[in-house]
Protein backbone atom coordinates (compact mmCIF):
# COMPACT_ATOMS: atom_id res chain seq x y z
CA UNK A 1 0.00 0.00 0.00
CA UNK A 2 1.10 3.31 -1.35
CA UNK A 3 2.06 6.29 1.47
CA UNK A 4 -0.78 8.80 2.58
CA UNK A 5 0.38 11.85 1.35
CA UNK A 6 -0.02 13.26 5.06
CA UNK A 7 2.71 9.78 5.54
CA UNK A 8 5.00 10.85 2.92
CA UNK A 9 4.98 14.99 4.07
CA UNK A 10 6.01 13.33 8.04
CA UNK A 11 8.87 11.24 6.85
CA UNK A 12 10.53 14.52 5.08
CA UNK A 13 9.82 16.36 8.31
CA UNK A 14 11.34 13.63 10.15
CA UNK A 15 14.96 13.80 7.80
CA UNK A 16 14.64 17.65 7.30
CA UNK A 17 14.05 18.36 11.21
CA UNK A 18 16.59 16.03 12.24
CA UNK A 19 19.11 16.58 9.51
CA UNK A 20 19.30 12.90 8.54
CA UNK A 21 21.80 13.12 5.72
CA UNK A 22 21.76 9.45 4.74
CA UNK A 23 18.47 8.20 4.77
CA UNK A 24 15.53 9.40 2.33
CA UNK A 25 11.64 8.84 2.56
CA UNK A 26 12.18 5.25 1.22
CA UNK A 27 13.99 4.57 3.67
CA UNK A 28 11.94 4.90 6.54
CA UNK A 29 8.71 2.43 6.99
CA UNK A 30 5.19 3.37 7.44
CA UNK A 31 5.13 1.24 10.43
CA UNK A 32 8.57 0.77 11.72
CA UNK A 33 9.11 2.20 15.09
CA UNK A 34 11.17 5.40 15.03
CA UNK A 35 12.77 4.80 18.20
CA UNK A 36 15.17 2.27 19.59
CA UNK A 37 15.50 -0.74 17.35
CA UNK A 38 13.64 0.37 14.45
CA UNK A 39 15.20 3.76 12.74
CA UNK A 40 16.97 4.31 16.27
CA UNK A 41 15.95 8.00 17.28
CA UNK A 42 16.45 9.00 20.61
CA UNK A 43 15.27 11.11 23.26
CA UNK A 44 16.52 14.15 21.87
CA UNK A 45 15.60 13.54 18.44
CA UNK A 46 12.00 12.56 20.64
CA UNK A 47 11.93 16.22 21.78
CA UNK A 48 13.05 18.08 18.41
CA UNK A 49 10.61 16.10 16.26
CA UNK A 50 7.77 16.94 18.68
CA UNK A 51 8.55 20.51 18.34
CA UNK A 52 8.39 20.40 14.61
CA UNK A 53 5.11 18.78 14.49
CA UNK A 54 3.42 20.80 16.80
CA UNK A 55 4.54 23.83 15.07
CA UNK A 56 4.16 22.43 11.72
CA UNK A 57 0.28 21.09 12.36
CA UNK A 58 -0.37 23.34 15.29
CA UNK A 59 -1.05 20.47 17.90
CA UNK A 60 -1.09 20.67 21.78
CA UNK A 61 1.13 17.45 22.69
CA UNK A 62 -0.47 15.73 25.99
CA UNK A 63 1.89 16.20 28.96
CA UNK A 64 1.41 12.61 29.56
CA UNK A 65 4.91 10.62 28.34
CA UNK A 66 3.21 7.46 27.83
CA UNK A 67 0.52 8.36 25.50
CA UNK A 68 3.40 10.81 23.28
CA UNK A 69 5.22 7.45 22.69
CA UNK A 70 1.95 5.69 21.45
CA UNK A 71 1.82 8.78 18.76
CA UNK A 72 5.67 8.77 18.50
CA UNK A 73 5.74 4.91 17.69
CA UNK A 74 5.55 5.22 13.81
CA UNK A 75 4.92 7.45 10.44
CA UNK A 76 1.44 5.37 11.17
CA UNK A 77 0.69 6.14 14.50
CA UNK A 78 1.81 9.87 14.09
CA UNK A 79 -0.58 10.06 10.50
CA UNK A 80 -3.25 8.49 12.78
CA UNK A 81 -2.90 11.03 15.69
CA UNK A 82 -2.40 13.86 13.26
CA UNK A 83 -5.49 13.13 11.11
CA UNK A 84 -7.33 12.37 14.45
CA UNK A 85 -6.77 16.05 15.43
CA UNK A 86 -7.68 17.87 12.38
Amino acid sequence: MADSALESELKQLVINTLELEDITADDIKTDEALFDDGLGLDSIDALELGMAVKKKYNLQLSSDKEENKKYFYSIKTLAEFIESKR
